[in-house]
Protein backbone atom coordinates (compact mmCIF):
# COMPACT_ATOMS: atom_id res chain seq x y z
CA UNK A 1 0.00 0.00 0.00
CA UNK A 2 1.98 3.07 -1.03
CA UNK A 3 2.14 6.28 1.30
CA UNK A 4 1.17 9.63 0.52
CA UNK A 5 1.17 12.30 2.01
CA UNK A 6 -0.01 15.79 1.25
CA UNK A 7 2.15 18.61 1.91
CA UNK A 8 -0.24 21.60 3.43
CA UNK A 9 1.65 25.01 3.74
CA UNK A 10 0.48 28.43 4.44
CA UNK A 11 -0.50 29.42 0.51
CA UNK A 12 -1.95 27.07 -0.34
CA UNK A 13 -4.95 26.53 -2.27
CA UNK A 14 -8.41 24.78 -1.36
CA UNK A 15 -9.45 23.67 -4.66
CA UNK A 16 -5.94 21.90 -5.79
CA UNK A 17 -6.23 20.35 -2.11
CA UNK A 18 -9.63 18.96 -2.58
CA UNK A 19 -8.83 17.13 -5.60
CA UNK A 20 -5.72 15.29 -4.00
CA UNK A 21 -7.98 14.51 -0.84
CA UNK A 22 -10.42 13.45 -2.80
CA UNK A 23 -8.90 11.24 -5.54
CA UNK A 24 -5.63 9.83 -2.96
CA UNK A 25 -6.74 10.51 1.04
CA UNK A 26 -9.96 8.28 0.50
CA UNK A 27 -10.38 5.18 0.70
CA UNK A 28 -11.14 2.96 -2.83
CA UNK A 29 -9.76 -0.11 -2.17
CA UNK A 30 -12.53 -2.03 -3.80
CA UNK A 31 -10.90 -0.49 -7.31
CA UNK A 32 -7.68 -1.73 -6.76
CA UNK A 33 -5.60 -4.41 -6.50
CA UNK A 34 -5.54 -6.42 -3.57
CA UNK A 35 -8.04 -3.95 -2.10
CA UNK A 36 -5.69 -1.54 -0.59
CA UNK A 37 -5.67 2.05 -1.11
CA UNK A 38 -3.37 4.83 -0.53
CA UNK A 39 -2.09 5.01 3.00
CA UNK A 40 -2.87 9.17 3.32
CA UNK A 41 -1.38 11.61 5.57
CA UNK A 42 -1.74 15.16 5.92
CA UNK A 43 1.64 16.93 6.59
CA UNK A 44 1.60 20.16 8.82
CA UNK A 45 5.11 21.72 9.66
CA UNK A 46 4.39 20.52 13.63
CA UNK A 47 1.84 18.07 12.85
CA UNK A 48 -1.21 20.06 13.70
CA UNK A 49 -4.41 19.04 12.18
CA UNK A 50 -5.52 20.95 9.24
CA UNK A 51 -8.96 22.88 9.20
CA UNK A 52 -9.30 21.95 5.39
CA UNK A 53 -8.36 18.25 6.32
CA UNK A 54 -10.26 17.38 9.93
CA UNK A 55 -10.39 14.14 9.57
CA UNK A 56 -7.38 12.97 8.02
CA UNK A 57 -4.28 11.80 9.34
CA UNK A 58 -1.80 14.28 10.40
CA UNK A 59 2.03 14.73 10.64
CA UNK A 60 4.89 16.68 10.69
CA UNK A 61 7.03 17.92 7.75
CA UNK A 62 9.84 15.24 9.05
CA UNK A 63 7.50 12.31 7.97
CA UNK A 64 7.64 13.57 4.39
CA UNK A 65 11.07 11.76 4.37
CA UNK A 66 8.72 7.90 5.20
CA UNK A 67 6.56 8.13 2.46
CA UNK A 68 6.31 7.25 -0.92
CA UNK A 69 5.06 9.72 -2.67
CA UNK A 70 4.73 13.35 -1.61
CA UNK A 71 1.67 15.89 -3.14
CA UNK A 72 2.45 19.68 -2.95
CA UNK A 73 -0.69 21.74 -3.52
CA UNK A 74 -0.85 24.94 -5.70
CA UNK A 75 0.15 28.96 -4.01
CA UNK A 76 -2.00 31.64 -4.55
CA UNK A 77 1.68 33.38 -3.68
CA UNK A 78 4.10 32.29 -6.43
CA UNK A 79 6.39 35.51 -5.99
CA UNK A 80 6.22 34.73 -1.92
CA UNK A 81 9.35 32.75 -0.88
CA UNK A 82 7.84 29.41 0.50
CA UNK A 83 8.60 27.79 4.10
CA UNK A 84 12.41 27.28 4.75
CA UNK A 85 11.20 24.27 6.82
CA UNK A 86 8.78 23.14 3.80
CA UNK A 87 11.60 23.31 1.47
CA UNK A 88 13.75 22.01 4.11
CA UNK A 89 11.71 18.69 4.27
CA UNK A 90 11.32 18.46 0.36
CA UNK A 91 15.00 18.37 -0.03
CA UNK A 92 15.31 15.62 2.70
CA UNK A 93 12.33 13.57 1.20
CA UNK A 94 13.85 13.41 -2.57
CA UNK A 95 17.11 12.80 -1.38
CA UNK A 96 15.25 9.48 0.09
CA UNK A 97 13.95 8.53 -2.79
CA UNK A 98 10.23 10.12 -2.31
CA UNK A 99 8.45 10.72 -5.54
CA UNK A 100 7.63 14.52 -5.44
CA UNK A 101 4.48 15.90 -6.95
CA UNK A 102 3.58 19.43 -7.44
CA UNK A 103 -0.10 20.87 -8.09
CA UNK A 104 -0.38 24.07 -10.43
CA UNK A 105 1.61 26.72 -8.67
CA UNK A 106 2.84 24.35 -6.51
CA UNK A 107 5.84 23.94 -9.05
CA UNK A 108 7.48 27.32 -7.17
CA UNK A 109 7.37 25.20 -4.07
CA UNK A 110 9.32 22.64 -5.96
CA UNK A 111 11.76 25.40 -7.68
CA UNK A 112 13.23 27.10 -4.72
CA UNK A 113 13.74 23.97 -3.15
CA UNK A 114 16.22 22.81 -6.43
CA UNK A 115 14.17 19.85 -7.62
CA UNK A 116 13.26 21.58 -10.82
CA UNK A 117 17.30 22.27 -12.09
CA UNK A 118 17.64 20.53 -15.16
CA UNK A 119 13.84 19.22 -15.22
CA UNK A 120 10.86 19.99 -17.53
CA UNK A 121 8.25 21.27 -15.13
CA UNK A 122 4.35 22.42 -16.13
CA UNK A 123 2.57 25.06 -14.26
CA UNK A 124 -0.29 27.23 -14.83
CA UNK A 125 0.01 28.78 -18.13
CA UNK A 126 -0.66 32.02 -16.54
CA UNK A 127 2.65 31.96 -14.43
CA UNK A 128 4.75 29.85 -16.81
CA UNK A 129 6.57 33.22 -17.85
CA UNK A 130 7.56 33.58 -13.74
CA UNK A 131 8.16 30.69 -13.10
CA UNK A 132 11.04 30.61 -16.15
CA UNK A 133 12.05 34.47 -15.09
CA UNK A 134 12.63 33.30 -11.74
CA UNK A 135 14.24 29.80 -12.24
CA UNK A 136 16.43 29.65 -15.46
CA UNK A 137 17.23 26.48 -14.85
CA UNK A 138 13.89 24.85 -15.37
CA UNK A 139 12.67 23.83 -18.87
CA UNK A 140 9.00 25.32 -18.60
CA UNK A 141 6.24 23.80 -20.39
CA UNK A 142 3.42 26.04 -20.66
CA UNK A 143 2.04 23.70 -23.49
CA UNK A 144 1.02 20.90 -21.25
CA UNK A 145 -0.95 19.32 -18.61
CA UNK A 146 1.34 17.70 -16.73
CA UNK A 147 4.46 16.41 -16.87
CA UNK A 148 5.88 13.07 -15.42
CA UNK A 149 10.02 13.07 -15.10
CA UNK A 150 9.95 10.03 -12.77
CA UNK A 151 10.66 10.89 -9.11
CA UNK A 152 9.45 14.76 -9.82
CA UNK A 153 5.75 15.51 -11.65
CA UNK A 154 4.27 18.50 -11.67
CA UNK A 155 0.75 19.65 -13.42
CA UNK A 156 -0.94 22.49 -15.23
CA UNK A 157 -4.00 24.95 -13.97
CA UNK A 158 -6.74 24.04 -11.85
CA UNK A 159 -7.82 20.90 -13.30
CA UNK A 160 -5.33 19.33 -15.07
CA UNK A 161 -3.93 18.87 -11.16
CA UNK A 162 -6.79 16.19 -11.50
CA UNK A 163 -5.16 14.93 -14.50
CA UNK A 164 -1.91 14.57 -12.76
CA UNK A 165 -3.68 12.97 -9.05
CA UNK A 166 -4.99 10.56 -11.77
CA UNK A 167 -2.22 9.76 -13.48
CA UNK A 168 -0.62 8.99 -9.92
CA UNK A 169 -3.46 6.41 -9.48
CA UNK A 170 -2.92 4.92 -12.92
CA UNK A 171 0.93 4.87 -12.22
CA UNK A 172 0.41 3.29 -8.96
CA UNK A 173 -2.73 1.39 -8.69
CA UNK A 174 -3.76 0.73 -12.32
CA UNK A 175 -6.27 1.72 -15.14
CA UNK A 176 -9.29 0.29 -13.61
CA UNK A 177 -8.35 2.53 -10.33
CA UNK A 178 -8.27 5.56 -12.13
CA UNK A 179 -10.90 4.21 -14.19
CA UNK A 180 -13.08 3.73 -11.72
CA UNK A 181 -12.55 7.05 -9.99
CA UNK A 182 -13.31 9.49 -12.97
CA UNK A 183 -16.40 7.29 -13.55
CA UNK A 184 -17.25 8.41 -9.92
CA UNK A 185 -16.27 11.94 -10.19
CA UNK A 186 -17.44 12.96 -13.97
CA UNK A 187 -14.01 13.29 -15.36
CA UNK A 188 -12.82 11.94 -18.22
CA UNK A 189 -10.59 8.85 -17.30
CA UNK A 190 -7.11 9.80 -19.02
CA UNK A 191 -5.45 12.77 -20.68
CA UNK A 192 -2.02 12.76 -21.46
CA UNK A 193 0.15 14.93 -19.98
CA UNK A 194 1.30 16.17 -23.73
CA UNK A 195 -2.25 17.16 -24.09
CA UNK A 196 -2.53 20.83 -24.83
CA UNK A 197 -3.20 23.10 -21.30
CA UNK A 198 -5.81 24.87 -23.11
CA UNK A 199 -7.33 23.87 -26.89
CA UNK A 200 -8.54 26.57 -29.59
CA UNK A 201 -12.10 26.06 -30.69
CA UNK A 202 -12.48 23.49 -33.46
CA UNK A 203 -14.18 24.59 -36.48
CA UNK A 204 -18.17 23.41 -36.41
CA UNK A 205 -18.07 19.58 -37.83
CA UNK A 206 -20.35 18.72 -40.25
CA UNK A 207 -22.32 16.63 -37.74
CA UNK A 208 -22.87 19.46 -35.96
CA UNK A 209 -22.29 17.40 -32.35
CA UNK A 210 -18.43 17.08 -31.93
CA UNK A 211 -16.19 14.31 -32.27
CA UNK A 212 -17.67 12.58 -29.06
CA UNK A 213 -20.22 10.30 -30.80
CA UNK A 214 -17.19 8.72 -33.17
CA UNK A 215 -15.21 8.68 -30.19
CA UNK A 216 -17.60 6.20 -28.23
CA UNK A 217 -18.64 4.51 -31.31
CA UNK A 218 -14.79 3.58 -31.90
CA UNK A 219 -14.40 2.78 -28.25
CA UNK A 220 -17.52 0.11 -28.25
CA UNK A 221 -15.50 -1.44 -31.32
CA UNK A 222 -11.94 -1.94 -30.19
CA UNK A 223 -11.96 -5.36 -30.59
CA UNK A 224 -12.94 -4.84 -34.58
CA UNK A 225 -10.84 -4.09 -37.29
CA UNK A 226 -10.64 -0.33 -37.45
CA UNK A 227 -8.96 2.37 -39.46
CA UNK A 228 -8.33 5.97 -39.54
CA UNK A 229 -10.58 6.10 -42.80
CA UNK A 230 -13.32 4.45 -40.37
CA UNK A 231 -13.51 6.78 -37.75
CA UNK A 232 -13.33 9.82 -40.32
CA UNK A 233 -16.70 7.96 -42.31
CA UNK A 234 -18.36 8.04 -39.32
CA UNK A 235 -17.92 11.77 -38.42
CA UNK A 236 -18.51 12.41 -41.96
CA UNK A 237 -15.15 14.13 -42.35
CA UNK A 238 -11.94 13.98 -44.77
CA UNK A 239 -9.22 11.88 -42.96
CA UNK A 240 -7.41 14.80 -43.28
CA UNK A 241 -10.14 17.19 -41.44
CA UNK A 242 -10.61 14.11 -38.93
CA UNK A 243 -6.60 14.59 -37.68
CA UNK A 244 -7.36 18.71 -37.42
CA UNK A 245 -10.00 17.73 -35.29
CA UNK A 246 -8.52 15.15 -33.11
CA UNK A 247 -5.44 17.61 -32.78
CA UNK A 248 -7.38 20.40 -31.76
CA UNK A 249 -10.22 18.58 -29.83
CA UNK A 250 -8.17 15.72 -28.34
CA UNK A 251 -4.72 16.91 -28.17
CA UNK A 252 -3.42 13.86 -30.93
CA UNK A 253 -3.89 12.20 -33.82
CA UNK A 254 -6.52 9.47 -34.93
CA UNK A 255 -4.22 6.73 -35.37
CA UNK A 256 -2.57 7.65 -32.37
CA UNK A 257 -5.84 8.07 -30.24
CA UNK A 258 -6.87 4.40 -31.77
CA UNK A 259 -3.04 3.03 -29.68
CA UNK A 260 -3.88 4.27 -26.69
CA UNK A 261 -7.77 3.34 -26.83
CA UNK A 262 -6.60 -0.10 -27.97
CA UNK A 263 -3.73 -0.18 -24.93
CA UNK A 264 -6.03 1.07 -22.05
CA UNK A 265 -8.37 -1.81 -23.02
CA UNK A 266 -5.37 -4.42 -22.54
CA UNK A 267 -4.70 -2.84 -19.30
CA UNK A 268 -8.28 -3.32 -17.84
CA UNK A 269 -8.63 -6.78 -19.40
CA UNK A 270 -5.50 -7.95 -17.78
CA UNK A 271 -6.62 -6.86 -14.57
CA UNK A 272 -10.25 -7.80 -14.65
CA UNK A 273 -9.95 -10.99 -16.44
CA UNK A 274 -7.63 -14.62 -16.52
CA UNK A 275 -7.32 -13.81 -20.59
CA UNK A 276 -3.90 -14.88 -22.43
CA UNK A 277 -2.00 -12.37 -23.74
CA UNK A 278 -2.83 -13.80 -27.15
CA UNK A 279 -6.73 -13.00 -26.03
CA UNK A 280 -6.07 -10.18 -24.55
CA UNK A 281 -4.40 -8.94 -28.11
CA UNK A 282 -7.75 -10.07 -29.67
CA UNK A 283 -10.01 -8.40 -27.47
CA UNK A 284 -7.83 -5.26 -27.63
CA UNK A 285 -7.41 -4.98 -31.57
CA UNK A 286 -3.86 -5.36 -31.15
CA UNK A 287 -4.10 -8.58 -33.43
CA UNK A 288 -1.20 -10.46 -32.23
CA UNK A 289 0.63 -11.03 -28.59
CA UNK A 290 4.02 -9.51 -30.73
CA UNK A 291 1.79 -6.54 -31.63
CA UNK A 292 0.58 -6.12 -27.90
CA UNK A 293 3.39 -6.47 -26.01
CA UNK A 294 5.40 -3.71 -28.36
CA UNK A 295 2.31 -1.62 -28.38
CA UNK A 296 2.02 -1.94 -24.29
CA UNK A 297 5.43 -1.85 -23.25
CA UNK A 298 5.96 1.53 -25.40
CA UNK A 299 3.01 2.97 -23.15
CA UNK A 300 3.01 1.65 -20.11
CA UNK A 301 6.62 0.87 -20.39
CA UNK A 302 6.29 -2.43 -18.57
CA UNK A 303 5.14 -6.31 -20.37
CA UNK A 304 1.34 -7.29 -20.24
CA UNK A 305 2.77 -10.17 -18.08
CA UNK A 306 4.49 -7.82 -15.55
CA UNK A 307 1.69 -5.17 -15.64
CA UNK A 308 -1.11 -8.11 -14.84
CA UNK A 309 1.11 -9.21 -12.01
CA UNK A 310 1.16 -5.62 -10.42
CA UNK A 311 -2.42 -4.90 -10.80
CA UNK A 312 -4.74 -8.39 -11.58
CA UNK A 313 -8.21 -7.50 -9.28
CA UNK A 314 -8.12 -10.33 -7.14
Amino acid sequence: MPRIALAMHGTAMLYEVAIAAEILGVDRGELAPGGTWYDFVACTPDGAPHPWLPGAPTAPYSELSRVDRVVVPSTDDPEADPAPALVDALREAHRHGVAVAALCTGAFVLAAAGLLDGRAAATHWMHADDLARRYPQVEVRADVLYVDDGDVLTSAGKTAALDLCLHLVRRDLGATAANGIARRLVVPSHRSGGQAQFVAAPPEPRTGSGLAPTLEWARARLDRPLTVADLAGHAGLSTRQLARRMGAEVGTGPLDWLHQQRVARAQELLERTDASVERVAAGSGLGTAATLRRHFHRVVGVSPAAYRAAFRLR
